[in-house]
C-alpha cells in the first residue's frame, strides 16, 4: 500500500474526514490538517458545522436527507480564520445498528504552499484556464482587452477579423492610435470614462468596421476589469453585430413612415412624389415612379394592365404608355421630370412588372439598367448609367386588381445590394402607395364629374335685371374636401321684380351636387309661380324631406342617408323699393346703406330645409335706392384659423365704407376673408352682391278702372297715350290688343277693384291688369264655331312672356314685350 492509498498516511495528498450521524467529526487525516490547518485533536469529537464558513448548499442538504452521495464545493473555515473553497465528495457508510457515517474526500485548496503541489487542483486549474482561453479566443463576439493606460493587451479572433490587422500590429497601442477618426474617438472617450467610474457603458453605432466592406449596426459594450479588491485594472470592449435587428426595425419604421406620409392628399402626382420622398436615401439611392398615362389623366386603369405578359397588347410587355410622375436621387440634378409619355424597353424588368403585376429583384450592369427606362429623361438616364447602379427592384403599383404604374428602386456601389427582404418591403410600401394612387385617381374622376355637374347647374352668366346690379364669386372647395353643394341664383320676376337666392347643401361630392341641382331647379319653378318667400321655403322643405325618404327607401350603396340644406330667398321690387326676405337656417345677409354703414339684417333664422313641419317667416323692408345686399354661404366666414364670429366681423368691415364698383367690392371681400394661399378652402364659397335700383314715376304709370264694359276702350286710350309719351308708338297696336284682352277678362270674370299698370324697363315693356279675384285664367284652343276664348292665346303669341301672380288682394295678370321690337 502506497501513501496515496492510505488516507491516514502522513504523505497522503487527498484530505479525508468522517462524520457520524450526529454530525460529529470522527476522523481527520493529515492532508485535511494540511488543507485547513486544524490538528486532529482540535477537530475530532467536535461538530462538523464548526468547520464551515458558509451553510451547506441546498443540493448537499437534499443528499444528506436522502442519504445519497454528493459532490460539490464547500466554503470551509481555516484555522487562521480565513475562508477556503474546497471540493468535496461525500459518501454515506451504513453501520450495523442502522446509523449512517459519512466519509468526506476532498482536494487541496488553491494557494497551497510551494513545494507541496496538488496534482488534482493543478490539473483542474489548467483545464479551467484552457476553457476560459478558448471561450475568449473563439467567441463570435468581437472582444479586446486594454490595460490601465488603455493600451491593447489582447484581442480575440473575431476582433482581429473586424479590425483587418494582425494582433501583433495592434498590441501596445491605444484605440485612437490604431483607428483614428469617428467613431473610434468617441470610443476612446468612453473607455476613459469607464476606467474612471468603474461603470459599464454601451453605445449603439452604425459604421463600417475597418476589416469589413460595408456599414453595419454594432452594440458596443465597455466593461471595467476589476481585481479582487474592486480596483479597475483595465477595460474590455465587446462588439455585437446588431445589423439584422437594426434592419428589421428600420423596415418596420419605414412601413409606418410610408403609411403616415404617403397619401396625405387626393392628388395622383403628389402621391407619387410622396412615395419617392419616403424611400429615397432611407431605402434606395434612386427612386422613379412611372404611372400609366390613363391614370395621370384620371381615366380608368382597370383594363390597361394587371393581366399576364400576354395581355400587354400588340406591342408586348411594356407597350403601355407611361409618364414619369416622380423621380428622386441622393445625387444632385434629379427631381421629378414629368414629361411626355413613353414605353419601357420590351421585356425589360419594369415592362414585365407592369404587364404581370409582380415585383422582381435584379442585379445588372449600369448600362442595361439605364436602357430599361429609355424615354424617362436625360437626368434619369445619367443617374442610372453614369453612377454604376448595380441593384434594382421593379415593383408594380396596383390596387383593386389593376396595375397603375411601376416604381424602380436603385442602389449604387457602396451600399448593399437589395435582397429578398428588401423586395418584400418594397412590395408592401408600393401596395400602400398603389391604393393611395387609385384613391386619388378615383377621386379626381368623381371631382371632375362633380365640378362639371356643378358648373352646369350654376348660372354661367348672371342676368342684368332692371331692379338690381349684381355680381358674384364662387370658389369650389379644395380637393381634400370635395365639391360641395353651394349655389346662388338671380331670377327675374314679373313686375320688374327680382329674386336673389343663395343655398348650401350638406355634404360634398356628386351627391351634394345632384341635390343642389334639384333644389335650384325647384326654386326656379316655385319662383316662376310668384310664391311669397316663406311659402316658397315651405315647398322647398317638403322637397328635401321627400328626397331623404326616397334615399332611405332605395337603399343605394354609398348614398347619403340624410339630406339637409340651408337657403336664403330675397324678393326686391324696384317700383315700391320693398324687399321681402326669408331664410331656412342660412346665415343672415348684410345690408349696406348708401352711406356705407353695414349691418346684418335681423330676420328670423328658420329651421334648415329637411326638418319638416316647421314654419318659416318673412320680413319686409323698405330699401333706399343704392342699398347693397350681400348674400353668402358659411364657407366665406368659417375657417380653421378663426371662429365664425371673427369671420362675420371681417365681412361687415370689408363691406363698410363708401360705395365702390361691385366687382371691386367683391374682390375686396374675398381678399379680406380669404388671404391668398396656395391651398383651396375646405368648404365651397358663394358670394352674391346686389345693389338696388328704383324705378321713378316716369317709368311706371297705373290707372284704377271701373268694372264696366266701357272700361275696355278707356283702358286702350290710357295705354296709347302713355306709349306716345314714352316714344313707343310702334308698340301701340300690340299693347292695345293685350290691354283690351286682359281688361275684358277682368271685367267679365273678376271683381273690382281693377287696375291697369304699365312699367317701362330698360329692355321691356310690362303690362299688368290686377283684380280682386283669386281665379286664374286659363289659355285654351278655341273651336272654329266659338265666338270667344282666343284672347289669352293672342296675348301669348304677341308677347315675350305672360303669367299670373297672386296677391293678398287677388291676382295680377301680366305680359312682357321686348323694347327691341320697337326699334
Amino acid at each position: 500500500m502506497d501513501a496515496n492509498s492510505d488516507p491516514l498516511s502522513p504523505t497522503a495528498t487527498v484530505p479525508v474526514a468522517a462524520v457520524d450521524a450526529q454530525g460529529t467529526v470522527t476522523l481527520w487525516s493529515p492532508a485535511a490538517r494540511h488543507a485547513l490547518g486544524h490538528a486532529p485533536e482540535e477537530v475530532i469529537g467536535r461538530p462538523a458545522a464548526a468547520l464551515l464558513a458558509a451553510p451547506l448548499p441546498p443540493p448537499a442538504l437534499r443528499a444528506l436527507t436522502r442519504t445519497a452521495p454528493w459532490s460539490g464545493a464547500l466554503t470551509a473555515r481555516h484555522r487562521d480564520g480565513g475562508a477556503v473553497r474546497v471540493t468535496v465528495r461525500a459518501h454515506p457508510c451504513p453501520e450495523g445498528d442502522g446509523r449512517v457515517q459519512w466519509v468526506l474526500l476532498g482536494a487541496a485548496p488553491q494557494g497551497a504552499p510551494p513545494g507541496e503541489p496538488d496534482t488534482v487542483v493543478q490539473e483542474a486549474a489548467r483545464k479551467d484556464a484552457a476553457l476560459k482561453e478558448w471561450a475568449y479566443v473563439q467567441s463570435p463576439i468581437a472582444t479586446a482587452v486594454y490595460d490601465r493606460d488603455l493600451r491593447l493587451t489582447g484581442a480575440n479572433g473575431e476582433m482581429v477579423r473586424l479590425s483587418g490587422r494582425p494582433e501583433e500590429a495592434m498590441l501596445g497601442l491605444q484605440l485612437t492610435e490604431i483607428f483614428p477618426g469617428a467613431p473610434f474617438d468617441e470610443f476612446g472617450r468612453l473607455m476613459a470614462e469607464v476606467l474612471r467610474t468603474g461603470e459599464t457603458l454601451r453605445t449603439d453605432t452604425f459604421f463600417r468596421a475597418p476589416g469589413q466592406p460595408r456599414e453595419r449596426a454594432w452594440a458596443t459594450f465597455f466593461t471595467p476589469l476589476k481585481d479582487g479588491e474592486g480596483r479597475v485594472q483595465g477595460v474590455s470592449i465587446a462588439a455585437l453585430d446588431r445589423t439584422e435587428p437594426h434592419r428589421a426595425r428600420q423596415r418596420l419604421a419605414m412601413v409606418n413612415d410610408a403609411g403616415a406620409r404617403i397619401g396625405t392628399t387626393l392628388d395622383v402626382g403628389r402621391t407619387a412624389e410622396e412615395l419617392a420622398d419616403v424611400t429615397t436615401g432611407a431605402f434606395a439611392d434612386l427612386v422613379s415612379v412611372d404611372l400609366l398615362d390613363s391614370v395621370l389623366h384620371g381615366a380608368d386603369a382597370a383594363g390597361g394592365s394587371g393581366g399576364g405578359p400576354g395581355d400587354a397588347g400588340a406591342g408586348g410587355p411594356g407597350a403601355e404608355r407611361v409618364r414619369r410622375a416622380a423621380a428622386r436621387s441622393v445625387l444632385d440634378g434629379l427631381s421629378g421630370e414629368p414629361g411626355g409619355a413613353f414605353s419601357y424597353a420590351p421585356h425589360s424588368p419594369p415592362a414585365e412588372a407592369l404587364a404581370s403585376g409582380r415585383p422582381s429583384l435584379h442585379r445588372a450592369e449600369a448600362a442595361a439598367i439605364a436602357a430599361w427606362a429609355d424615354g424617362g429623361g436625360p437626368a434619369l438616364a445619367r443617374c442610372l448609367g453614369g453612377e454604376g447602379a448595380h441593384s434594382v427592384l421593379a415593383v408594380p403599383l396596383g390596387a383593386r386588381g389593376a396595375t397603375l404604374g411601376v416604381a424602380l428602386f436603385v442602389r449604387y456601389p457602396g451600399t448593399e445590394p437589395f435582397d429578398a427582404d428588401d423586395l418584400l418591403l418594397a412590395g408592401e410600401i408600393a401596395a400602400r402607395a398603389g391604393v393611395c394612387v387609385d384613391n386619388a385617381r378615383r377621386y379626381a374622376v368623381e371631382r371632375s364629374v362633380a365640378l362639371t355637374l356643378q358648373r352646369s347647374l350654376l348660372p354661367g352668366r348672371l342676368p342684368e335685371p332692371t331692379a338690381v346690379e349684381v355680381t358674384s364669386r364662387y370658389l369650389p372647395a379644395g380637393a381634400q374636401a370635395g365639391v360641395g353643394g353651394d349655389w346662388f341664383d338671380v331670377i327675374p320676376l314679373s313686375g320688374a321684380r327680382v329674386a336673389l337666392v343663395v343655398g348650401d347643401v350638406v355634404g360634398h361630392g356628386l351627391q351634394a351636387s345632384a341635390v343642389m341641382g334639384r333644389l335650384r331647379a325647384a326654386v326656379r319653378t316655385l319662383a316662376d309661380l310668384d310664391l311669397p318667400p316663406d311659402e316658397l321655403l315651405t315647398h322647398l322643405d317638403d322637397l328635401v324631406v321627400q328626397l331623404a325618404q326616397d334615399q332611405a327607401t332605395e337603399r343605394v350603396p354609398g348614398a347619403v342617408r340624410e339630406t339637409g340644406a340651408t337657403c336664403l330667398y330675397v324678393v326686391y321690387d324696384p317700383v315700391s323699393r320693398s324687399c321681402v326676405l326669408a331664410r331656412a337656417g342660412h346665415p343672415a345677409p348684410v345690408l349696406v346703406t348708401p352711406g356705407g354703414t353695414a349691418r346684418f339684417l335681423d330676420i328670423p333664422g328658420g329651421p334648415p330645409l329637411g326638418m319638416g313641419g316647421l314654419p318659416f317667416e318673412s320680413t319686409e323692408l323698405q330699401l333706399p335706392e343704392g342699398s347693397l345686399l350681400a348674400l353668402y354661404t358659411d364657407g366665406l366666414v368659417e375657417s380653421h384659423d378663426h371662429d365664425i364670429g371673427a369671420g362675420l366681423d371681417g365681412l361687415r368691415t370689408a363691406l363698410s365704407g363708401p360705395a365702390a364698383p361691385l366687382e371691386q367690392t367683391c374682390d375686396a371681400v374675398m381678399d379680406a376673408l380669404l388671404p391668398r394661399r396656395p391651398e383651396r378652402p375646405k368648404d365651397d364659397i358663394a358670394l352674391l352682391l346686389a345693389r338696388t335700383r328704383a324705378l321713378d314715376a316716369s317709368q311706371v304709370r297705373s290707372w284704377d278702372l271701373p268694372a264696366e264694359r266701357s272700361t275696355v276702350a278707356e283702358a286702350r286710350k290710357f295705354a296709347s297715350e302713355q306709349l306716345t309719351a314714352w316714344g313707343l308708338e310702334e308698340l301701340g297696336f300690340t299693347t292695345e290688343l293685350v290691354v283690351s284682352e286682359l281688361v275684358t277678362n277682368a271685367v267679365r270674370h273678376a271683381y273690382a277693384p281693377i287696375r291697369l299698370r304699365l312699367i317701362r324697363e330698360r329692355s321691356s315693356l310690362i303690362c299688368e291688369v290686377s283684380d280682386a279675384s283669386s281665379t286664374s285664367p286659363r289659355m285654351r284652343r278655341a273651336r272654329v264655331t266659338d265666338e270667344g276664348g282666343r284672347g289669352l292665346l293672342l296675348v301669348a303669341q304677341l308677347t315675350e312672356r305672360w303669367g299670373t301672380r297672386f296677391t293678398a288682394e287677388g291676382k295680377t295678370i301680366w305680359a312682357r314685350q321686348p323694347l327691341a321690337a320697337a326699334g
